[in-house]
């Protein structure tokens, strides 16, 4: 258990690991849905694929079933959130398919890291991570992305995103509020749950941009097509293909 006082980095969210997977649930509306509409953006004859910030490990374990023939690489830098993940699959044959590598996927698109993540991936994956990146990191992330991608590779990325009015930004808080009620609590509540951020590596608190300048971003970094598979008002699925 961790001192609810304790620093956590960009992207923990609550300072104790184990109130994660509820909270976020309680917090993000459509949560479950979010992540798989993003793997079945992903083929399942994929054999090698990349999860960057891979927190609790929610979406690697849902690509592992998905593609049954796929070996996944899972990144995060919180050793915290790296340690929960490996207890989900510790007990599962899926465990025997997965490498966890605790690393800055900032300090990855920065040509820090040498080959120690590797290359040639077939689909690239993130969720709720890249927004605690500036926009000039992201866009050199996802440049780094599409360089280590096979040829035919997707990238896809579940985010938060900046509205394009302020009008819109206040009538999804309502909606976020109303989602929090529904679970049988208040965003108050969940919310004093919440370790305090501080910035690590490339990431900091939330550095959010429209879903056009995301795109705009990718298709920038070399991928032919771009597109937005889901959106639900401030949660976004998107990415392409190289």
């Amino acid at each position: 258990m961790t001192d609810m006082a304790a620093t956590i980095y960009p992207g923990e969210v609550f300072a104790d690991t184990q109130l994660f997977d509820t909270g976020i649930r309680q917090l993000v509306p459509h949560y479950d849905l979010m992540l798989d509409t993003l793997v079945a953006c992903i083929s399942p004859n994929s054999r090698r694929l990349l999860d960057l910030g891979c927190g609790t490990g929610e979406l690697s374990l849902r690509l592992l079933k998905h593609c049954p023939n796929a070996r996944v690489v899972s990144v995060d830098y919180s050793p915290r959130m790296i340690e929960m993940a490996k207890s989900k699959l510790e007990t599962t044959q899926l465990s025997e398919r997965i490498t966890f590598i605790q690393a800055d996927f900032g300090a990855w698109a920065n040509g820090e890291m040498g080959g120690e993540i590797g290359t040639n991936f077939d689909g690239c994956v993130s969720s709720l991570a890249i927004h605690h990146l500036s926009d000039e990191m992201k866009q050199q992330l996802f440049t780094c992305i599409g360089q280590n991608l096979s040829n035919g590779g997707c990238f896809w990325n579940a985010d938060p995103i900046l509205q394009e009015s302020p009008q819109l930004q206040e009538i999804y808080l309502t909606l976020r509020e109303q989602w929090t009620i529904n679970q049988g609590t208040t965003q108050q509540e969940v919310r004093s749950s919440i370790g305090n951020s501080e910035p690590q590596g490339y990431s900091t608190q939330d550095r959010l941009a429209t879903l056009e300048t995301h795109l705009r971003m990718l298709s920038s970094a070399g991928f032919k097509t771009v597109a937005n598979p889901w959106r639900f008002w401030g949660l976004a699925i998107f990415g392409g293909w190289v």
